[in-house]
């Protein structure tokens, strides 16, 4: 590894028009070998004709606004529910778009809204028939007749999106004033597709020093609801969801392809949607691949035509990726060239470092160079914080790098707002040379990884593999320990119910972790009342599996039991129907391989109450009050561990690697190149003889490591990280 590719390469810099001196100063002080534009900056000709790579920018549905004002049909649409609408008599009128932003939809009253609508009674449940109800379009209101009084009623009904989200929230956070807003075409038509590849013909020949075709993402955005200002910002933000794919067109080609066609009601779903949270469906899953057959077909069209332009296409891992499902097996189809994400933390990170068939692998960093961050931090703002703020991301996505490297990474925004912190400026000169340090280990060869092979069951398996429903759900016990899980030497993956189903488990897996709450998608649902599932998840932990279960795992209003492994687990949860029945007492375990690094300290988080035994064999190894936090049995040849909450914290991550290892029958692996301080982690690359030790909080910290050789003391300032000589394996 030579001194250079320590100090320069692998980092993009978001260059600004007008502050030409500032953008080519970082980017020599910073190492970049990439200059790229952001939505809202320019390049000027001293920039584009400098020594640096340019990336430039690139959304294909927002584009042309001219187009998509001239043809107002062809816009994005999504289908909406009314805010619900109590009757007081026999007519009740429902206002449509009250409460929703109305700068984002209008109503679309192009298509019949007797073809297309659906009007129900939510406390019945009933649809209400076409015959009794009317659509006011220049009120924009629909009124129903023969309601029955008390009882709520909401409309289902179609809009188009005439503010394209991203940079709506760009243009709001940003303060661009009378700015025009920018539309969102829909590429379902053939005439949207037509003035796609016309426009890209041209954006691609007035670029001529662009070297990297940045797509910001495809064609449709994450599911993002905005509401009426003066009462609520957002109304829903969901980076998992297909909401933004439904259209009146995209349900008539869905309906030739598969031979059936979806109501309004198959997306509004009494008012949940098909978030994240909620099992999907098989109609929804048919959507999700009607839509990926799109979205890669056409993007597989325009990726061709940026490389026979003599560039590379890089995709943006965010905003418009609805239907780009990196981990599907039609991502390799589309031919990017790389992929970047804006990421937090760790799971992040191994979204980006673990995506398939792309040669370049670029993690966004944050805060993002606006005022005010994504998570709501005043970032640039007065008061603002970016470099405490930054390397509290940093010190998360590192302990992900460890396990699995990327070859890039860089911010987006305006470069000016740096200039007030000189302290921020001179951290990311810092943070970019320990990046490019973890990376040309990886290039040297893989860290060494611990033989425990760990799968996170969901409804989703794969398809969201290091992935939720946006950034870290902080409270979300799937999220959480998938956090926690994203920085342990373990070979990790992401298995669904479905695949338990058609393939059974897979026998080299150790342990399997189920998290969630009831009826979420993250737990499972209802799944849960498949004899087959049980079964199967029997056999393997009698065989010998671990299981770790958090939350509420299995959980389902089934039968007599609320947790349907809870024979197995050894615990259960009352619900309020069996409390006539007396359950076990227990005394706590003080001594347990699991506990042994903890103290009365030790806090779960948000815990799940009313647990208690079903098994006296099972031990409780912590508890609040009369309900297990933490309890474990084991079950023929296996063992499983039960956890009431987790939140990714140093203390818990401890408690959790433990558990794996308890549960896998290996707990000797607790001596092989492990930290003796719990906020301190390490990692091992043999090909490189290097020992890398990081420092995950912000004080001081001392650790032992254990080694071959023998233990080896380390001394390291806050959120620092050591790399010293190891010639011999830990």
């Amino acid at each position: 590894m030579d001194n250079t590719s320590l100090t320069t390469g692998g980092f993009t810099l978001p260059g600004e028009a007008g502050y030409e001196t500032l953008t080519l100063e970082l980017a020599k002080k910073w190492g970049a070998d990439v200059i790229r534009d952001s939505d809202g900056t320019q390049l000027s000709s001293e920039i584009t004709e400098s020594d640096y790579d340019i990336y430039s920018t690139l959304c294909l549905v927002r584009a042309d606004n001219e187009w998509a004002k001239a043809n107002p049909t062809k816009l994005q649409q999504c289908c909406v529910m009314s805010e619900p609408v109590t009757a007081d008599g026999e007519t009740v009128t429902v206002d449509l778009l009250k409460g929703y932003f109305k700068e984002q939809l209008v109503i679309n009253s192009d298509d019949d809204p007797k073809e297309w609508w659906q009007v129900f009674d939510r406390t019945s449940g009933e649809e209400v028939s076409t015959d009794c109800w009317s659509f006011d379009k220049e009120k924009g209101s629909v009124t129903i007749e023969s309601a029955i009084k008390w009882h709520r009623y909401t409309v289902n009904f179609f809009c188009y999106r005439i503010w394209e989200e991203i940079s709506m929230y760009n243009h709001v956070t940003n303060d661009w004033g009378d700015k025009e807003h920018l539309m969102p075409i829909d590429p379902i038509h053939p005439e949207a597709r037509d003035q796609i590849r016309e426009y890209l013909a041209k954006w691609l020949a007035d670029h001529p020093n662009t070297k990297v075709v940045r797509l910001t993402s495809m064609f449709y955005n994450f599911w993002w609801f905005w509401g009426d200002p003066a009462k609520q910002r957002f109304i829903v933000n969901d980076w998992g969801s297909y909401e933004f794919s439904v259209s009146t067109e995209a349900i008539r080609q869905f309906e030739k392809q598969f031979g059936y066609r979806p109501k309004s009601e198959d997306f509004i779903n009494a008012g949940l949607y098909n978030n994240s949270y909620k099992v999907p469906s098989k109609l929804y899953r048919d959507w999700m691949d009607f839509i990926n057959q799109l979205v890669v077909s056409f993007g597989k069209e325009c990726v061709d035509r940026i490389h026979e332009a003599g560039k590379l296409a890089f995709v943006f891992y965010n905003d418009h990726w609805i239907g780009i499902e990196p981990y599907n097996e039609r991502f390799k189809d589309f031919g990017f060239d790389g992929i970047i994400d804006g990421i937090f933390n760790g799971f992040e990170t191994r979204k980006v470092a673990e995506c398939p068939a792309v040669n370049v692998r670029e993690l966004r960093m944050h805060p993002y160079l606006f005022p005010t961050g994504v998570n709501g931090e005043p970032s640039f703002l007065p008061g603002g914080k970016p470099t405490e703020e930054c390397k509290r991301y940093w010190t998360d996505i590192r302990r992900a790098l460890l396990r699995k490297g990327c070859d890039r990474i860089g911010f987006g925004g305006y470069l000016h707002l740096v200039e007030n912190h000189p302290d921020f400026v001179d951290y990311i000169e810092e943070l970019g040379n320990e990046f490019r340090q973890l990376r040309g280990l990886h290039q040297a060869g893989a860290p060494e990884e611990l033989p425990l092979k760990v799968a996170i069951l969901s409804a989703w398996g794969n398809t969201r593999a290091w992935a939720c429903c946006g950034h870290f759900n902080h409270g979300n016990y799937y999220n959480e320990a998938m956090e926690s899980v994203s920085g342990l030497a373990a070979e990790t993956v992401f298995i669904s119910f479905d695949d338990i189903l058609e393939k059974g488990i897979d026998p080299s897996i150790d342990v399997i972790i189920n998290a969630g709450i009831v009826d979420d998608s993250w737990s499972g649902g209802e799944y849960w009342k498949n004899p087959s599932i049980v079964e199967a998840l029997s056999a393997f932990i009698g065989e010998g599996g671990g299981f770790i279960g958090i939350g509420e795992p299995s959980s389902q209003r089934h039968g007599s039991q609320y947790f349907q492994l809870a024979h197995i687990m050894g615990v259960d949860r009352e619900i309020g129907l069996t409390s006539a029945f007396n359950r076990p007492g227990f005394e706590v375990v003080s001594d347990h391989f699991i506990t042994a690094d903890t103290d009365a300290s030790l806090d779960l988080g948000k815990t799940v109450d009313s647990i208690y035994l079903t098994d006296t064999s099972a031990k409780v190894l912590a508890a609040k009050g009369n309900s297990p936090t933490i309890a474990v049995n084991e079950f023929a040849k296996g063992r499983c561990v039960y956890l009431a909450g987790h939140t990714y914290e140093a203390k818990n991550l401890r408690v959790l690697l433990r558990a794996l290892f308890w549960a896998a029958g290996k707990e000797s692996l607790v001596e092989k190149g492990f930290s003796s301080n719990l906020y301190c982690e390490c990692a091992y690359y043999p090909k490189s003889g290097k020992l890398v030790v990081i420092n995950n909080s912000s004080e001081p910290q001392t650790t032992s490591i254990s080694t071959a050789s023998g233990a080896i003391e380390i001394s390291l300032e806050p959120n620092a990280s050591k790399i010293i000589d190891q010639p011999s394996p830990v």
